[in-house]
This record gives structure tokens, C-alpha cells and sequence, in this order.
């Protein structure tokens, strides 16, 4: 059946920890292995020793610039070192597809550490703090929680277990212990952290798509929705707001998911649910005016028109004010016990509507700086003599003042030249945009160290925060690094265009010259460079092949629908563990071979 096999990891709450437990030596026996060759080279003395005399690169972040980086680097000149909280880089354009169940997760990532790949090493760490003078990288252990993503978390947090509405969601910080490792070269990418502009309840109570740890909750809170609507202790009110979904963002993120949602419930919930699927609604909140404002209006027009005719409520201009866990009142025969006991919905409040009931809030509203860039951009630093060289028109060298990373104000990133190198400023001068300092025009260039992605600001080149140009900045990087020559030839970005998926295998495509294409044509296109743009062989063969057996399951989903109980699964679950489906037997053990007696 279409929807059970898409959603084969995720049981219902009633068997989830059955199945679990049926299913937890390999996972664990997976974790402990990983944790142990995390930490492997935190042998800091053999890491040394296996130097030699190639450069340290240290590269901080695992994204899309440090992950295609690291791989791009001679290991015959540089010995890479990849600091990162994440052990894996994220595939984050199938992110969507493997949250609602048309790819596995597995097939969305891919592993820092690789037997094609020895020569790069890794920490399991947070970058804490960097010392320009010294060349030394502190870095903070990373506290493992299976149950955090790292979609807003930009430093480890871990649940209370306060018995309030959702507790899993509330986040307590957590310290780990800290380290130096000395570089010779040193790269930032940690990348950038969910906006959530400061909107009371975000962080505690949405979701969020940055990381294959938020898919999955993704992934199970949707198949949570159906199973407590499709229950017959459920009234039709309560009904309603479990189905109902709001997605915040009107960028390609948020478009995507609340494509691929409506893909799943229009192909698969309406054959396993079918009473509840009329009941389902999506509705994408946006503060822009218009949706995809990066493609022209043609396609626009035509991404709202697909998403009206498949049942999406899209309303832009809208201010988000509140996300809170609970229930607004439902009627007046509803008492305040049944209304308080919410399951996991939420009431989202907006200016314009009031308080609305839903089961769950994905939030994509754009990024924010890590925390990590923000305090280095903070901190002050002794000139570095070594390595940086003095920019500015005066031909002094003001060493007897303090200096600091020279920060873009608009966007809060790290102002790099057109060689991605690092610039400073003297005297604490205010940052890039800002008038009428009283502070002379000190500035240096660091020659070791590079920003990349979203954590660098090129100095007038402005330039789109997306993984086109952290991929392309990280191959130029690495191309010049290992011919010595990132001070001849200035980075250039190429824009290749973008592309969004609308669903009901629909797309977008803007090329960079500004050509559009939509509908199945663009979808193709869609497919087919998200399958080139994949890192390993073996997703490059996994990724067609889920799609081919999601393709083949569609087609046969009316034999499927036989099959399935109109109840829902739920039902059949009770079935399977009352004996009625599936009889159960305990058969009593020999005391002596531990095995069940015959």
C-alpha cells in the first residue's frame, strides 16, 4: 500500500514502541560506532603527527561550502580538518520529498567522514571561538540528542520534562567540554539558523526543514494528525484542526512542502483515509505580498493558480503574531478539559484572523546568522602580523588598536574581498553601510582565512544566499587553494537559475538569463538536476528508485485501496494487537537452553 510503505519507519503511537524495540540493535549499534570514529581525531597529538608537512585547512560547518570543499582539497598539500555539530551534509532540496515519505531520509544525506575520502578528518563539535593571533580554534563537544534538530538550535539544547503541552519542544541549554586545534588555513561555513523574528512561540512549538533530524518529526507528526482524527473518540470540531496545516513562508522552501503535502494527501490519504481527506486543509502564510518573489510574474501567476486548483490556501500579507499549544474553543458543548487536552495542535494568531486551530506549523520564513558568526563579528582582536595585510589609503599600520571582523550590516555576515578572504577593521569602525564614523578607515585582509555561503558578504557583489553559491564559492576555493593562486583570480558568481516544485508533478524554472519554464517540462528539469547534483553513486541510484516505486505504487493504489480498511490504519492496528490479524503467543523457556519449549 502506497502511504504504509512510504511511511514505514514511522508505526502509530500505539506500535511505535514495539516496533522499536524490534528494531533497536542496529540503530544503536550504529550510533555507538559513529560517536566512536567521531572523536577519533580528537587525539590531538596523532593528528598532529599525521601532518607532516602539508597546511592544516580547518573548515567549521558540514553544509553545502564545507562539505564540497573538503572534498575538493589535495591531500598531498593540505591535511582537512572538518569541525561540525553534524556528522553528515544535508541534501536540503529533498528534504520535502523525504518528509512526506517519497524518498527515505538516508537518500538526503551523505556522510563526512567517507572510505572514498581518508584524508579528510573529523571533529564532532561547535566552533566556540578563534583566535586570530594564536591560529587556534576552540572547540565545544556537541551534545548528541536523537530528539533535537538544528533547524533554530545554534547551540546544544536538550528537553525538560516539565508536564506541560509539548514538552519535547522546549529547549534547556546544555554545556560540553572545550578544546584548541592550531590551523594554518582556516574556512567559516557554519551556515545560518531559521528566522524566526522574534515571534513569540516559534522556536518552542513549529517546525522547521533544515535538517534530516526536522523531517522526520515532520514525517511523524503528519501520520500523528491521522491516526487522532481518524479515531472515534475524535469529534468532527477537534477533527478539523488536526487536518488542518499551516505552513509560514512563501519562499521555495515553504512552497515545496506545502506541495508535497498536498501531492500526499490528494495520492495516498484520500485512499487510506478517505472520510478524513475532504476534511484536510492547507494554508501557506506569507508577509510578502506575492509568493516566489525571486521568478518573474508569469510564473507566479502560474504557481497560484496550480496551488488554487489543488486545494492550498495561499494568503500572503499576513502577520504572524503568536504560536501557542492548545486548542481555541471549539463550541459550547466542548468543556475546558477536552479543550485543553490539545494533542500536540497549536493555536496559531495572526492580525487578521485571530487565533486559529492546527495540527501543525512548519515555519519557513528565510535565515538568520549563526550565533557563531555573530560573536566573532563581536569580539576584538590584536592585529595579526603573520597573516593579514593593511588595506586602507594611509599607509599606516594601526597595531596599537583594537581590531574587529568587518561585518556587513544588512545582512550580519562577514565581509570577504572578491577572493573570499577575511577583512578587518580598526578602531572598532562600524560596520559596512553604516555613515558618519568618527573612526579612520584602518582596514586589513586576512590571507588565511575564508568565508564562505551564507556567512560571507562580498564587498559591492552581492550575492544570493542559496546553496548555488556556497557550492560554487567552495569548488573556486578549492580549486585555487591547491594551485596557490586564490590572490590572482577573482570569484565569479555563474547564475544557473532557479528552480520550485508546485505540485501534482508540476514545476518552476527561471533560467540565468531569465527564460521561464513551467509545468511537467520544469518538474523534469527539477528532478533531473537534484539527481545530477548528488554526491554519492549510491543516492544516485537510490533517489530514482524511490521515485520509481512511489510512480508504480500510484498507479496500482486502486488495488491498494482493496486492501485498506475505510477506518484507517489506526483500527487495523487495534485489529493486529487484539489477536485478530496477527495472533500473538508467548511460549513459556527452558530454564536451561532459553529457548521455548515445543
Amino acid at each position: 500500500m502506497a502511504c504504509v510503505q512510504r511511511f514505514q519507519r514511522l508505526p502509530s503511537p500505539l506500535l511505535e514502541t514495539v516496533v522499536r524495540t524490534s528494531y533497536s540493535a542496529g540503530p544503536l549499534v550504529h550510533l555507538a560506532v559513529q560517536r566512536t570514529r567521531s572523536f577519533a581525531t580528537a587525539d590531538l597529538s596523532a593528528l598532529d603527527a599525521s601532518k607532516g608537512n602539508r597546511e592544516r585547512i580547518i573548515i567549521l560547518g558540514s553544509g553545502w561550502a564545507g562539505y564540497i570543499l573538503s572534498r575538493k582539497l589535495s591531500a598531498k598539500k593540505f591535511q582537512t580538518l572538518v569541525i561540525s555539530p553534524r556528522s553528515h551534509f544535508v541534501f536540503t532540496p529533498l528534504l520535502n520529498s523525504t518528509a512526506v515519505g517519497t524518498l527515505e531520509f538516508r537518500t538526503a544525506t551523505e556522510p563526512v567522514r567517507s572510505r572514498h575520502k581518508p584524508n579528510v578528518e573529523f571533529m564532532e563539535g561547535r566552533a566556540d571561538d578563534v583566535d586570530l593571533s594564536r591560529k587556534m580554534v576552540t572547540v565545544k563537544e556537541s551534545v548528541v540528542d536523537s530528539a533535537q534538530g538544528l533547524a533554530v538550535v545554534e547551540a546544544p539544547y536538550d528537553y525538560e520534562s516539565a508536564g506541560e503541552a509539548r514538552p519535547e519542544r522546549r529547549l534547556k541549554k546544555r554545556e560540553g567540554k572545550r578544546w584548541e586545534v592550531a590551523y594554518d588555513k582556516l574556512i567559516v561555513s557554519v551556515g545560518s539558523c531559521s528566522q524566526t523574528f522574534g515571534t513569540k512561540g516559534i522556536k518552542e512549538h513549529a517546525f522547521f526543514m533544515k535538517n534530516i533530524s526536522d523531517a522526520k518529526k515532520v514525517r511523524k507528526r503528519v501520520l500523528e494528525c491521522f491516526e487522532i482524527a481518524a479515531l472515534p473518540t475524535t469529534s468532527d470540531q477537534f477533527r478539523r484542526q488536526l487536518l488542518n496545516f499551516a505552513v509560514v513562508g512563501g519562499g521555495p522552501t515553504g512552497m515545496e512542502f506545502a506541495a508535497e503535502l498536498s501531492d500526499l494527501v490528494s495520492e495516498d490519504m484520500t485512499r487510506l483515509y478517505p472520510t478524513l481527506a475532504p476534511k484536510v486543509r492547507i494554508t501557506v502564510y506569507d508577509v510578502a505580498p506575492r509568493i516566489l518573489s525571486m521568478f518573474d510574474q508569469k510564473l507566479r501567476e502560474y504557481a497560484m493558480q496550480t496551488f488554487k486548483r489543488k486545494g492550498v490556501d495561499v494568503r500572503t500579507s499576513q502577520d504572524i503574531q503568536q504560536l501557542r499549544s492548545g486548542l481555541p474553543r471549539i463550541g459550547a458543548g466542548e468543556n475546558a478539559d477536552e479543550v485543553a487536552d490539545s494533542q500536540g495542535c497549536c493555536i496559531l494568531t495572526t492580525k487578521e484572523d485571530g487565533d486559529v486551530g492546527i495540527g501543525m506549523c512548519v515555519w519557513s520564513t528565510g535565515n538568520m546568522m549563526n550565533t557563531f558568526v555573530q560573536g566573532l563579528l563581536k569580539k576584538s582582536h590584536g592585529f595579526p602580523s603573520a597573516s593579514a595585510e593593511v588595506i586602507d589609503n594611509t599607509g599606516q599600520i594601526a597595531e596599537n588598536v583594537e581590531w574587529m571582523i568587518e561585518k556587513n550590516k544588512k545582512t550580519g555576515a562577514i565581509v570577504v574581498d572578491d577572493h573570499l578572504r577575511v577583512q578587518l577593521q580598526a578602531g572598532g569602525q562600524q560596520a559596512e553601510g553604516d555613515k558618519d564614523s568618527s573612526e579612520p578607515s584602518f582596514r586589513a585582509l586576512m590571507t588565511d582565512v575564508f568565508a564562505l555561503g551564507d556567512n560571507a558578504s562580498i564587498r559591492d557583489y552581492p550575492l544570493p544566499a542559496t546553496a548555488q553559491t556556497a557550492s560554487q564559492q567552495a569548488l573556486w576555493l578549492g580549486k585555487h587553494l591547491n594551485n596557490d593562486s586564490t590572490a590572482l583570480e577573482a570569484f565569479r558568481f555563474k547564475n544557473l537559475g532557479i528552480m520550485a516544485y508546485v505540485g501534482g508533478s508540476k514545476g518552476l524554472l527561471q533560467t540565468g538569463n531569465g527564460k521561464g519554464v513551467q509545468g511537467y517540462l520544469a518538474w523534469l528539469i527539477w528532478r533531473g538536476a537534484y539527481l545530477t547534483k548528488s554526491v554519492s553513486w549510491r543516492n544516485k541510484m537510490l533517489i530514482p528508485t524511490y521515485w520509481w516505486v512511489a510512480l508504480m505504487q500510484r498507479a496500482s493504489s486502486a488495488d491498494d485501496e482493496k486492501q485498506v480498511s475505510e477506518l484507517g490504519l489506526w483500527e487495523r492496528y487495534h485489529k493486529i494487537l487484539n489477536g485478530q490479524c496477527l495472533p500473538i503467543t508467548f511460549l513459556p523457556l527452558d530454564s536451561t537452553t532459553h529457548r521455548p519449549y515445543r
